[in-house]
């Protein structure tokens, strides 16, 4: 049996509905008695404003239900004594339904049965996108009792059409006229089947626009920077900011592996260590971040069988140059963290054509680290000159990619951040902990923009912990 409730809300609004007049056979309406001299069906005047009323409405939102409820409201304002919508069956074999009757308040909707469903005249065959049956050949005795509002009696005549959609049926339109009312004519017929080809398109459109949605939204959800882990005696902050803020995400990339029982050792031989990565790939948006979350995805492979960072940055690039897509190039630069005697922190530092990391000593000194690397995805051999670095308690190592220097700003807006600006700000951060460093250097990135365009910025802070 179908399921059912009353949701109590406004009839439809004075200001959407047609402006006054007779509408074309409206119940109780006697039918004119031929074509007007325009030549149009009788009332074709007020058909025109109805069906640009549908339009307009129907177009005003990409909301499946929203859609769904529009059309309810429109057929019964206009064509009928009670619409009813049917979406299409779900997994579960049932579909939704939203039902609006004219001189009621309120919207009800349900959910009902695939056999339930066929037992309303018409209705199977136009959810499955078959041409209407005319109503004249519709006996409304056999229609359900859930399908009228309780109290509204029986129906004196019925028409099911479908809701064309994108290549199947978007859902059904089921309109009823009281017994006594009348009938659904060939021009009335004809006119429901131009609104519900208008009402069949919003619906698809935005069920199409919903499941885009969803898909982007788990994709984007894999992509974006992912939550840093706790690490004993260490400081970690990221922050990632795309070039498209409205995508939310971008070809600049940043993640901390922590190493699992059976990992490869790590590059000294010792017990594996976790290790921070972070990357700048080609391009922008959409596909610069599909890149990025393949290298990630990689990384997460590979550091089950090897941690050396010269041959993890050469098997990516390896997969980078074998790849389809053009412009497949990234720079990257990974630290594998070692926890050392007296809470210092020693980082084992590589980088293929990336920017330098930049340490801060406790006394303010910024040092530039000597590892560099070759760009991956150029040449068949990576080839990477890797360095290490101690860390006493309270110092911090900053992993950042090119578009926090090649940010273009200042007073005419023309000038590049650098990296002495950048060296100049890191070293008024000593002593602060690692997510204020970030949320520092990041303020003065956003400042020196100005509100103007600008490329991916990545920043990685690591920090060990003050004893």
């Amino acid at each position: 049996m179908p399921e059912g409730c009353a949701r109590g809300g406004p009839a439809l609004p004075a200001a959407d509905r047609l402006p006054p007049g007779p509408p074309l056979e409206s119940p109780g309406v006697p039918r004119a008695a031929g074509p007007c001299s325009c030549g149009t069906p009788p009332g074709g005047h007020r058909a025109t404003a109805f069906l640009l009323e549908a339009g307009r409405r129907l177009s005003a939102s990409l909301n499946t239900r929203r859609c769904a409820r529009a059309t309810a409201e429109l057929a019964a304002s206009f064509l009928a004594d009670t619409a009813l919508v049917v979406l299409p069956a779900d997994h579960a074999r049932r579909s939704a339904w939203l039902r609006v009757s004219a001189g009621r308040p309120g919207l009800q909707e349900g959910t009902v049965s695939a056999a339930e469903a066929s037992r309303v005249p018409g209705l199977a065959e136009a959810l499955a996108g078959f041409p209407p049956v005319p109503s004249r050949w519709l006996d409304p005795a056999q229609a359900p009792g859930w399908l009228l509002p309780p109290g509204s009696g029986p129906a004196g005549h019925l028409l099911v059409t479908p809701l064309p959609g994108n290549g199947v049926a978007a859902g059904a339109l089921v309109l009823a006229r009281r017994r006594g009312g009348p009938a659904f004519h060939d021009d009335i017929e004809a006119l429901a089947g131009l609104f519900a080809a208008r009402a069949g398109a919003a619906i698809s459109a935005a069920a199409l626009h919903q499941e885009q949605n969803a898909v982007n939204a788990v994709l984007t959800a894999a992509l974006l920077p992912p939550g840093l882990p706790s690490i004993d005696g260490v400081e970690l902050a990221g922050s990632l900011r795309v070039a498209h803020q409205a995508a939310r995400i971008g070809g600049d990339f940043y993640d901390v592996f922590l190493p699992a029982a059976g990992d490869a050792p790590a590059a000294s031989g010792r017990a594996a260590a976790p290790l921070a990565v972070l990357g700048d790939v080609c391009g922008k948006g959409a596909p610069a971040a599909v890149l990025a979350g393949q290298i990630l995805q990689s990384l997460r492979a590979l550091l089950l069988v090897e941690r050396r960072p010269e041959r993890l940055a050469a098997l990516i690039n390896r997969s980078l140059i074998e790849s389809p897509a053009p412009d497949s190039y990234a720079t990257m630069v990974t630290a594998e963290l070692h926890r050392a005697a007296g809470g210092r922190l020693r980082l084992d530092l590589a980088a293929a054509g990336h920017p330098a990391p930049l340490v801060l000593r406790a006394d303010g000194t910024v040092e530039e680290v000597p590892a560099r690397g070759t760009l991956l995805g150029l040449l068949p051999d990576a080839e990477l000159l890797p360095a290490a670095v101690d860390l006493a308690p309270g110092e911090l190592c900053l992993l950042y990619s090119d578009g926090v220097t090649e940010a273009f700003g200042g007073p005419a807006g023309r000038e590049m951040y650098g990296e002495q600006r950048l060296k100049d700000a890191l070293a008024t951060c000593a002593g602060m902990p690692a997510e204020a460093v970030v949320q520092r250097l990041e303020q003065l990135g956003t400042e020196w923009l100005a509100g103007g365009e600008h490329d991916d910025r990545a920043l990685l802070a690591i920090r060990a912990r003050p004893r």
